[in-house]
């Protein structure tokens, strides 16, 4: 795995934000951790800014819950901008766990770091 301490201290503080609320079914929080203009693509079609993301996360059962494993990290271009490559085992109460592969990008903002691209990848 290529990542330093830091990069992975900036992805936890993000990505358990957003497990957190993923995990609690709480949409609009999920979608908080996001740019403003996020290009997010889950398992559906792909949705452009906040609004799409809290309406995709409202569209997930109840009792859906994320684990997720860092496997690869990349800065881009300068400290602000920094890529990671994920697992992530998303469970329902009534199926089977889906794993699937994550890309995000997040973005250093004024008021912290955020999502600013989301790539979801079912491999089979």
């Amino acid at each position: 795995m290529t990542t330093t301490p830091q990069d992975e201290t900036v992805l936890h503080d993000v990505l358990d934000r957003w497990k957190d609320a993923v995990d609690r079914h709480e949409p609009k929080r999920a979608a908080s951790y996001f740019t403003e203009d996020a290009v997010f693509q889950g398992l559906h079609p792909y949705t452009v800014g906040r609004l799409g993301i809290a309406e995709y996360y409202d569209s997930q059962p109840l009792g859906l819950t994320a684990e997720y494993r860092i496997l690869e990290t990349r800065r881009l271009a300068d400290d602000d901008v920094l890529l990671a490559y994920l697992h992530v085992d998303f469970s329902f109460t009534d199926r089977p766990t889906l794993g699937v592969k994550l890309s995000v990008l997040l973005q250093r903002e004024a008021d912290g770091w955020a999502i600013g691209h989301y790539q979801v990848s079912k491999l089979d």
